[in-house]
């Protein structure tokens, strides 16, 4: 469905949908971060580094984040989102695996050009207990409604662990196989993926 409208035409700001600008200001201090960390390192990076980088206000920063520990979380979830497999409904275990397999796949040219910041990330993570910390409970969460999500997706009688051991699994098995990946292409190579997967499958 299409409407007829006037290309130069103003927006009028009072249209915009709430949480709009707030939602350009993160975009814009995660880029930032993105930027300087890349170039100074996690740990010589500040907030005023930040919202100069971004030609923001230094309240303007930390309006969206409490303290450089909760961006950086942020700019770690910016830069690694979960891998979202398209699964048909009614699907069985072996066609939920595979569909992950070929999500993995998929998300492989995005991982690609995030994989340095990402490890970075980590490290500054492993480094410090606070981040770390909050690395922990937001990844229990993540496991807990993707635990959710699998025993509404396929009977967790059918599943070869219970839902809260596979969702952890399946976690452990695609960020090894991305990551191996993307350092030795030549040996992890697409159907060494979906061998992995099928293979977490059972057998048919």
């Amino acid at each position: 469905m299409t409407t007829e409208s006037t290309p130069d035409a103003p927006e009028n700001p009072r249209r915009r949908p709430k949480g709009t600008k707030r939602a350009r200001t993160r975009t814009a201090l995660l880029q930032a971060a993105r930027a300087l960390t890349r170039e100074k390192g996690y740990e010589h990076t500040t907030m005023e580094d930040i919202a100069e980088r971004a030609g923001m206000s230094t309240g303007a920063i930390y309006g969206n984040f409490r303290n450089r520990d909760e961006l950086f979380i942020a700019l770690a979830e910016a830069n690694w989102p979960p891998i979202a497999p398209v699964v048909p409904p009614g699907a069985d275990v072996a066609q939920l695996l595979g569909a992950m397999a070929e999500a993995v796949l998929a998300g492989l040219p995005d991982r690609q050009a995030s994989a340095v910041g990402y490890l970075t990330g980590r490290a500054y993570a492993l480094g410090h207990e606070a981040v770390r910390h909050q690395a922990r409970e937001r990844t229990a969460a993540a496991y807990a409604e993707g635990a959710d999500w699998l025993a509404a997706t396929v009977p967790a009688a059918d599943l070869p662990a219970a839902p809260e051991v596979m969702v952890r699994v399946i976690h452990a098995l695609t960020e090894g196989l991305i990551l191996q990946r993307l350092l030795t292409p030549e040996l992890i190579d697409d159907e060494v993926i979906r061998s992995a997967f099928a293979l977490l499958a059972g057998p048919k």
